[in-house]
């Protein structure tokens, strides 16, 4: 569940565009019931969700789901990064015992 969904911010973003919550939930191919579920917390938001909100409101999918309360998903380059990593110290770590091996 969300920790705290801001409606203040996201009522003063639908209005700065003209938009409605119906034009909200339409978006995120969402009924009107299950939006008021997630403005009150009582609706998780998936990630779909929160990016097409995001895109309605000109904001990131970070910023969407930080005023829903949801964290966003671990950014898949860190753990590209973490891998990349670790298969260089692999390699750096063979390469030395090939240097003693034939030293």
């Amino acid at each position: 569940m969300a920790l705290f969904f801001d409606q203040l911010w996201y009522d003063a973003r639908l209005a700065e565009r003209g938009l409605s919550r119906a034009v909200l939930a339409a978006v995120a191919h969402m009924t009107e019931v299950d939006l008021a579920l997630a403005f009150k917390d009582q609706r998780e938001l998936s990630w779909p969700e929160l990016t097409a909100f995001a895109e309605l409101l000109g904001v990131s999918p970070a910023e969407a789901g930080l005023r829903a309360g949801v964290r966003a998903p671990p950014d898949p380059t860190d753990a590209r990064d973490e891998r990349i990593a670790a298969l260089e110290a692999r390699v750096a770590d063979l390469e030395a015992r090939l240097a003693r091996l034939e030293g």
